[in-house]
């Protein structure tokens, strides 16, 4: 019901979706935090990447903490789970009311929108999900970095500008700028 947006998504629905997704994120940092400071490193605290990862971190491990990280990937596990399937339940709530759209320019309108938004969840999920359940033997610090950078910077970095082109302005002065490389070229 695309009109009744207004009514149904209020002010309190936006703070409990908010507060749900800001109290998840922050015990999965906090159990994942407290489980790194109570690992003991025998390897000494060089990291193979540019910031902290919990596998690189297990590397440096002296002790078998195997249950630990057991219990935090399922606990982390039943996080990603709900938040995925939020998301999915609410693309296809938001895909069948596009559907209903009579005309096809409202509704090519409407994908424009969706798309470009599940482009970058789905690079995100499939990204991440790849970087922590990949087999041992596949990996290497190169592949490690680069899947690490396309799901840590490049989601947060294209989805303001994902959103930006749907500004006229932005498209237009995008174009003059290619434009003009072009002729410098």
């Amino acid at each position: 019901r695309p009109l009744h947006y207004g009514t149904l998504m209020g002010s309190r629905a936006c703070v409990k979706m908010a507060a749900a997704a800001w109290a998840s994120g922050f015990l999965n940092a906090v159990l994942h935090t407290a489980n790194t400071f109570s690992i003991p490193l025998c390897q000494g605290n060089t990291v193979e990447q540019f910031f902290c990862e919990v596998p690189q971190i297990l590397k440096l491990s002296c002790s078998d903490s195997y249950l630990r990280e057991v219990g935090l990937l399922v606990v982390s596990a039943c996080l990603f789970s709900g938040c995925f399937i939020f998301i999915v339940l609410s693309y296809v709530q938001i895909f069948t009311a596009v559907l209903r759209i009579p005309s096809e320019q409202g509704r090519h309108k409407a994908f424009s929108t969706c798309i470009p938004h599940l482009a970058v969840v789905s690079l995100f999920i499939s990204t991440g999900l790849f970087a922590y359940l990949k087999p041992p033997s596949i990996s290497s610090p190169a592949l490690n970095l680069v899947v690490t950078v396309l799901y840590s910077v490049v989601p947060p970095a294209v989805n303001p500008l994902i959103y930006s082109m749907r500004n006229k302005e932005l498209k237009d002065a995008l174009r003059i700028l290619i434009q003009w490389v072009h002729d410098q070229h």
